[in-house]
This record gives structure tokens, sequence and C-alpha cells, in this order.
């Protein structure tokens, strides 16, 4: 399976550069899995796809202001800093920019000496582990320093840091934010539980693994960052129960698909887990759990393109994309929603 085989030509101007006032006003691209038929509507919409005994999975993921600005202490070079990933209490793996100026030793200054970060080694890809320093608590220290890690597509910094946080945002850990869930607000959400439909929350914090381009011919040769999430008791049972009740899960966004797919056993039992997980889903794989996806419209050649290709096949998916770019439907982590779905169950 070719890389080349997920490429679609989108135009600059469709990425979507800042989120619309309104979280639920945004366009949704209704896709049968299928037949690949297309309907188009407006996100808030989505009610008339859900029906009493299914079952909604979020991702509660928190981003985190991972992005730092400091100094080295001895020459007082900038430095940029992006953590990626917690491995004990104050131990970080990082992106340092520019990395040559980070040799293990290195003492660098965040906020006049608020923070120093103290860089141990180097690891995989050439990301540094990094010890922080401080008085106080870290997060109310990153909060202050911090700013949000937009991707890189997005040319400038938010107003409002919120908006790239979902509604429903609680477990703090992300590089990035669940993406599909921006799109909903606490009355949707509200108006989705009185119909009778269950909201199961799952935690993964999204790593910037998750976006990495992939560099080798064949897909299946190419390897994911591992992400940590957590599953309760509580709402593995939601998810169970709904599948024993014929009703359906339909998981919003690519990360909440990754947590369940990950968390089930091979014969579609939700398990309360908590662990790390470099799952990478692509056309050929059976899903255990899943069976609508509620997402945005991806960079070409990603995995997020192959994992959707997964669940509704590449040729559907790849003519949804030529619609949605003839429709003007705005794309990326500000962009509109697409619902994968089966209007026969």
């Amino acid at each position: 399976m070719d890389v080349k085989d997920f490429y679609f030509d989108l135009p600059q101007e469709l990425i979507a550069q800042d989120p619309l006032e309104d979280r639920s006003a945004s366009r949704l691209l209704v896709l049968d899995k299928k037949t690949g038929d297309v309907k188009h509507r407006i996100f808030k919409d989505i009610t008339e796809y859900l029906r009493p005994g299914d079952c909604l999975v979020i991702n509660d993921t928190k981003v985190i202001p991972a992005r730092l600005f400091g100094v080295k202490k001895d020459t007082g070079a900038k430095i940029e800093l992006l953590l990626l990933k917690r491995r004990e209490n104050d131990i970080w793996e990082t992106l340092v920019k520019p990395g040559k100026k980070a040799k293990p030793g290195t003492v660098i200054d965040f906020g006049d000496g608020l923070l120093t970060g103290t860089v141990l080694e180097t690891v995989d890809d050439g990301n540094r582990l990094i010890r922080f320093s401080y008085e106080g608590i870290f997060e109310e220290i990153l909060d202050r320093l911090g700013q949000m890690p937009l991707p890189p597509y997005i040319t400038h910094q938010l107003k409002d840091k919120n908006r790239y946080q979902t509604v429903y945002a609680v477990h703090e850990g992300s590089a990035a934010a669940p993406t599909a869930g921006l799109h909903f607000t606490k009355e949707l959400l509200k108006q989705i539980e009185e119909m009778g439909v269950k909201i199961a929350h799952v935690t993964l914090h999204v790593g910037l693994g998750t976006f990495r381009p992939v560099k080798v011919e064949n897909v299946q040769e190419h390897h994911m960052h591992s992400e940590f999430y957590m599953v309760e008791e509580s709402e593995a049972k939601k998810v169970n129960d709904t599948k024993a009740a014929g009703g359906r899960v339909i998981c919003v966004g690519t990360t909440s698909c990754r947590t369940v797919e990950s968390a089930s056993t091979a014969d579609g039992i939700l398990q309360a887990k908590t662990g790390w997980t470099d799952i990478f889903i692509y056309p050929g794989y059976r899903f255990k759990i899943l069976d609508s996806l509620i997402t945005n419209f991806h960079l070409p050649e990603s995995t997020l393109v192959m994992l959707v290709s997964a669940l509704a096949g590449r040729e559907h998916i790849l003519k949804a994309y030529e619609e949605a770019i003839r429709e003007r439907y705005r794309f990326f982590s500000f962009g509109d929603a697409m619902l994968i779905t089966d209007s026969e169950k």
C-alpha cells in the first residue's frame, strides 16, 4: 500500500485559520460508508443521525500550553521548547529548536528563572529529555509562561486559548487538541443526552506523532509514536452495554477511535485499561468497537486519512474529499466536520 494512494490536492486557502464563533455552526459532510453517498448539513444537525440507545465516545484530554520560549543560561541564546510527553514527575520528552544548542548538561531559563530546564539526554528522533526545576505548581507556571502548541499550518496565536480546547476537556496532558470535539457545545451535548444517547468519556493524551508525516513509501512500514490513554470501568460499561443492546458506538475523533480500539479484546469487549498505544489503523483493519466516526478533514497522505479510509474505503473518502474541496469546506483543526456512518443501521 503506497502512501501516494492517499494524496489529494488541497488549495491552501481552504485551511481554516480561526475557529467559528459558534462551535456547532460548522458544516457537516455526512458520508455513507457503504454506498459513498454524501449529504451536506450543519454540525448541530448531528442529532438527526443519532438514536436513543447509541453511545457517543468523547476524548476528555486537555491541551497544555506546551510551547515554551527560553534562553540558554550561559550564552543567552534563544531556545524554543515543545513538551511532548511526561516521562516522570518533572522529566519531559521535548522537541527543542534549535536542537544543536541543547546538548546534555545545557541549562535553559524560562520566564527570568521562574522555570529552569536541564537537558539530560537525546532520545528518539532527536527529542531531548529535560528535567525541570521550579517553586510552586508546575501546571500554574506553565499556564503563565506557555503558549498553546497550535499546528504549524495555523499562522497566528489565538485571542482566546480556550478555543483550542473542547468544552469537556478535563485531564491535562495533550500536545494537540482532539479537534473533532471542538464542534460540540455544552448545550448540544445536553440535547444529545436528553435524546437517550449515552456519552462515554475516555482519555488519550494526543502527541505530535499523530500528525507526523509518513516518510516511508510503504504505509505498513510507518511506526506511530506511543500515546498514553485511560478507560475507566464505568465508561467501558456504557460502551459494552450499548453494543450488547444493539446500539451503535460513535466515536468523536480519531483519538477516541484509537483509544477504544486499543483497549478492546479481539471479540469486541472494551476493557477498563490504562497504558500506552501506538496503534496504526489503515485499510484492511477490522474495527472491533467503533460503528461510526465524527471527524475533521485531514492532511493529504496523513495517518488520519488512512484511518478514515479504513472505515469507509479509500475511494469513498477521496471522492468525499473532492466534493468537500469543490464545496469549499474548511479543512484541518479549525475546519468543518465529517460524519462517517452507515445509514442502513
